[in-house]
């Protein structure tokens, strides 16, 4: 019994330590629940710049808060295996489990996205993610290494709503449109801004490698910061800058070959005898078919006279064989740049040669840069951006359309070597005449911004910039023939000087309050713009041994001057307030003067109003997929400038009296135009609906724009009565709807440590219609009055196609062929069944020349070290759309006889009754023409580059080195019959080849 005290104890001992651990764990297990508070500040990872707005949230939980102004947070947590979730825009998603840490701060890495890229809008930059009008970046990179000689090509179907057209001539600029035609005489010209500065030079004269950024305005919202001159959509070119480090010299050099797209050419001699034999078919073949050759047909006596003879001769000549060669280009390019936190430098040279494929389409280009940036203060900052370029154009083409009509039968030189300057007998000039000249085309740019931005301490967010830019051109245009003027010679030079200046000064304050921002800019700024022009022509010389430097000596001398001078003066306000990082609103509005306004309407005002929404930062909206959804639109007025005289009365100068028996009559001045001191700015008035969206973790990111525009005060030069003494009057009338809609996806297919596949799709549809014209309704039916003549219809869009419907061509053994038309003529659809072919009432709308819509496609793939990216552009028409001119006509007459043709035509004649292009003996009463649908799909742009590995080039003390094979057109799948669909030419002598070309090259920095 002596252990039952010991017993006693040990039980209550026992019972006392489950009452502790029981006390003990209720305890921990209140601890456990009690909240506990994490802090942190989050950060960018590559710049260390603090991020307002994020997101953080406990894992499956509703529990979440955001960052301040200061990129800090504060949230509680319940227990230690809680995990935080930190989600921002354009940054790759963060997790981190609590654990017992009080303090966590984030470095999120930026993710593919771009909405944190900060783009040129205009007198200052904003994130894209901010942005409430439309503006799109150009993609420079995938083009970076295409064989372009003008930057304008490397944009061609790569930005959504920026239309730019083909080039055919070496260095050319190619059509540029935004968004469709939004006027029918005003100016059509897209609005350039360099480096701030309105640019009136050829873009021909820029450097491809010395572009940093291009950005495209396309609403009305986003181009009303440039008011009058803005209908038409801006684009702004932004040029590099050196950065703070060391010296680095980049250089690239390549060379490329380049040829037709179209293998066209005229038809070789067997072609061209078997050519004539068809023109003379009812002689050369026997009836009633005429299938079955004539034997007793003597094709040599059916052939020009010269042809005839050289053929007898022996002699021929192949024209277009030593009118065209491979072409090819040249371009070298480097800079040096680098800087201090002081200063920043970049220095560039370019020398570009490029020799299209017929003879003499020359351009070469040498261009030098420089950009120097400086910090005067920590708030002061001044700099310049410059550039020289000088443009080489010299020499001659031979005469294109002549090359093709010439007999290959007949030959260009004499037995001496001189050039004949009738080759068929005919007035026919040799089309080498052109060619063999002694001729000089230089195109001289100068271009320099000069500024300057003090960021006043004295007030926090208050700035002042001032532009100072200078653009001046010199074009000389000298040319010497002894075979001018049928041989008696001709010699001239034209002077061209070409300067402007624009003075920018610039307003601007930024300042957070809380959830608010607000940036608010003012300017006020001036244009002057001056030309002058002097040319001195000279005619029959007796010797033309010193050319364009003899003109003194020819027997009949010309001299003629012009000038014009014309200033603009703008002043703009424009405010942008953002709430929370969610509520967007951007209003602005421009007053602008022109000196070539009407007397009476030289002032407009231009203003617009845009708001924007970021619906996935509001807290009701977090859904994992959606990273980022903003809603915009926008309300703005744009104007069209017009031409500097377009208000005045004009006079022209012409044959206009007879004195006595002088047979000659004496010339006069006559009034052609008669002034209209009322003549108003055209104006677009544009509303847009935009989303922009980023979904699974920015792996899909896109927009969507819908616009309509209406442009009213039209400019367009009426037809008046002659009674008057005029013939027209400069006026405005009617109104223009334009409205589109676009589409741009890019989608990063596969991202792997290895492999990369990216995909941008753009798509977009745009038509126009004309709502009003002269307001007229001569038929008192309700109806406005079509201007038929000037082919303009109501309803209808500017590109109307008006004409005959066709239905084939008449074969012999037809029973119906109309009175006036023959065998080989285009049957025409008989529209109101009178059985007569009328204009008045058997035309019909056929179509349109402005296609359906545009798509293109751009991937980019990259494996280890190498890229490959290739880019398919296409144009449809869809339903009569897009069309063009295609016949061309042939009758039976001395002409069609003498000249040749491209082998490519397919002619109608009894033994081809299928050819499409209409052929007779006799000229129908009514030649219809054709339209073809030009819609095409293009395999545009092609490059493979490799870069060679980090370990070799750091042995070899380089920064970088790749190599890269590029191709530029290289194929085109198109129904269409002619040089090219986009630039709408047919199987015409006018018409000139779009090039294809291949190129190899290497890019190098150390």
């Amino acid at each position: 019994m002596r252990y039952k005290p010991l017993l006693v104890k040990m039980m209550a001992t026992a019972v006392l330590l489950l009452i502790a651990i029981s006390f003990t764990e209720h305890v921990l297990a209140q601890t456990a629940k009690a909240p506990v508070t994490i802090t942190g500040k989050i950060v960018d990872e590559q710049t260390g710049e603090t991020l307002p707005g994020v997101t953080v949230k406990v894992k499956n939980t509703t529990r979440m808060t955001s960052t301040n102004l200061a990129g800090v947070y504060s949230i509680a947590i319940n227990n230690p295996q809680e995990v935080l979730v930190f989600t921002f825009v354009g940054y790759e998603p963060q997790e981190r489990a609590a654990g017992s840490l009080k303090t966590i701060n984030i470095s999120l890495k930026p993710t593919a996205s771009n909405l944190n890229e900060v783009v040129v809008v205009g007198y200052g930059t904003q994130k894209k993610q901010f942005l409430t009008g439309s503006v799109a970046r150009a993609n420079l990179e995938a083009f970076h290494d295409a064989p372009d000689a003008n930057f304008v090509q490397m944009l061609q179907g790569t930005v959504v709503g920026l239309n730019i057209g083909q080039v055919n001539v070496a260095g050319q600029t190619p059509a540029i449109q935004v968004r469709g035609a939004s006027t029918l005489n005003g100016n059509t010209t897209v609005l350039i801004i360099l480096d701030g500065i309105q640019y009136n030079g050829d873009l021909q004269s820029i450097n491809p490698d010395d572009i940093a950024t291009i950005d495209v305005l396309k609403d009305a919202s986003a181009t009303a910061v440039y008011g009058a001159q803005a209908a038409n959509g801006v684009i702004l070119i932004t040029t590099k800058k050196g950065k703070q480090g060391k010296t680095r010299v980049t250089a690239s050099s390549s060379y490329a070959t380049q040829t037709p797209t179209q293998n066209l050419k005229p038809l070789d001699p067997d072609a061209y005898q078997e050519h004539v034999r068809m023109l003379y078919y009812q002689q050369a073949y026997l009836a009633p078919d005429y299938t079955t050759p004539d034997p007793t047909f003597n094709l040599n006596l059916h052939l020009d006279a010269a042809s005839r003879a050289n053929a007898a001769a022996g002699n021929s000549y192949d024209w277009w064989g030593n009118s065209t060669h491979l072409g090819h280009m040249y371009d070298n390019k480097v800079s040096i740049s680098g800087g201090t936190d002081q200063i920043n430098y970049l220095m560039s040279y370019n020398n570009t040669n490029q020799q299209g494929f017929i003879v003499n389409d020359l351009f070469k280009r040498q261009s030098v840069r420089v950009n120097l940036e400086t910090k005067i203060a920590p708030w002061w900052t001044a700099g310049v951006q410059s550039f020289a370029t000088f443009v080489n154009k010299d020499g001659a083409e031979p005469t294109l359309a002549d090359i093709i009509r010439f007999s290959p039968f007949v030959v260009p030189f004499n037995a001496s070597g001189d050039l004949l300057q009738n080759p068929d007998n005919t007035v026919g000039l040799n089309p080498f005449l052109s060619q063999y000249v002694d001729d000089i085309e230089r195109n001289d740019y100068f271009f320099a911004n000069f500024y300057t931005d003090i960021k006043f301490p004295f007030m926090k967010g208050l700035s002042y910039r001032i532009n100072y830019g200078n653009n001046y051109r010199d074009t000389k245009q000298y040319r010497s023939s002894k075979y001018a003027q049928n041989g008696l010679g001709e010699a001239y030079k034209n002077n061209t000087f070409y300067n402007d200046y624009t003075l920018d000064n610039i307003l601007t304050y930024q300042r957070d309050f809380g959830k608010h921002s607000i940036e608010t800019t003012l300017l006020y700024g001036s244009i002057e713009r001056k030309n002058q022009n002097t040319n001195a022509d000279a005619r029959q010389f007796t010797q033309l041994t010193l050319g364009y430097d003899g003109i003194q000596q020819g027997a009949i001398q010309l001299v003629s001057s012009s000038a014009y001078k014309e200033a603009l003066a703008y002043q703009m306000g424009r405010v942008n307030y953002k709430y929370d990082n969610k509520y967007l609103l951007t209003g602005t509005v421009r007053r602008d003067g022109f000196s070539g306004f009407a007397q009476n309407n030289k002032w407009g005002i231009f203003p617009s109003l845009s708001a924007g929404w970021i619906v996935t930062n509001e807290k009701f909206l977090k859904l994992p997929w959606l990273n980022y959804l903003k809603l915009r639109g926008g309300y703005g007025i744009s104007g069209n400038q017009t031409n500097r005289y377009a208000s005045l009365s004009t006079v022209s100068s012409s044959a206009a009296y007879v004195f006595g028996d002088v047979s000659t009559p004496a010339f006069g001045q006559q009034q052609t135009a008669i002034g209209n001191s009322n003549l108003r700015w055209e104006k677009t008035t544009g509303k847009s609906l935009g989303i922009d969206f980023e979904v699974l973790h920015s792996r899909l990111t896109g927009s969507v724009d819908m616009y309509d525009n209406i442009t009213t005060d039209l400019l367009y030069n009426v037809a008046i009565p002659y009674a008057t003494g005029y013939s027209i009057i400069a006026t405005n009338i009617g109104k223009l709807q334009n409205r589109g809609l676009e589409i741009s996806l890019t989608s990063k297919n596969i991202s792997s440590k290895d492999f990369d596949w990216t995909s941008t799709v753009n798509f977009s549809t745009n038509s126009n219609k004309i709502l009003s014209l002269l307001g007229q309704d001569n038929n008192h039916d309700g109806v406005e009055d079509d201007l038929i003549a000037s082919n303009l219809f109501i309803n209808r869009s500017i590109g109307t196609v008006y004409g005959y419907q066709t239905a084939g061509i008449y074969q012999l053994a037809d029973k119906d062929i109309r009175t006036g038309y023959f065998p080989g003529n285009y049957r025409i659809v008989d529209q109101n069944g009178d059985n007569l072919i009328t204009p008045t009432d058997d035309r019909v709308v056929l179509g349109r020349t402005e296609p359906a819509y545009r798509v293109s496609l751009l991937n980019t793939l990259r494996y280890s070290n190498f890229t490959l990216t290739f880019f398919l552009n296409s144009i449809q028409g869809g339903k009569n759309g897009y069309l063009g001119a295609s016949s061309v006509p042939l009758v039976l007459n001395d002409n069609t006889v003498r000249w040749n043709y491209l082998s490519a035509l397919n002619y109608w004649q009894p033994n081809n009754p299928g050819g499409t292009q209409p052929f007779s003996v006799t000229a129908p009463a009514i030649a219809p023409t054709i339209y073809s649908d030009r819609s095409f799909v293009r395999l545009q742009d092609v490059t493979l580059s490799y870069r060679v590995p980090k370990k070799l080039t750091d042995k070899l003390h380089l920064q970088n080195l790749s190599v890269f094979a590029s191709g530029k057109n290289l194929a085109t799948w198109t129904k269409w019959k002619g040089w090219d669909p986009e630039t709408n030419q047919a199987l015409i002598p006018d018409g000139r080849p779009v090039l294809k070309g291949a190129s190899f090259g290497l890019n190098v920095s150390f």
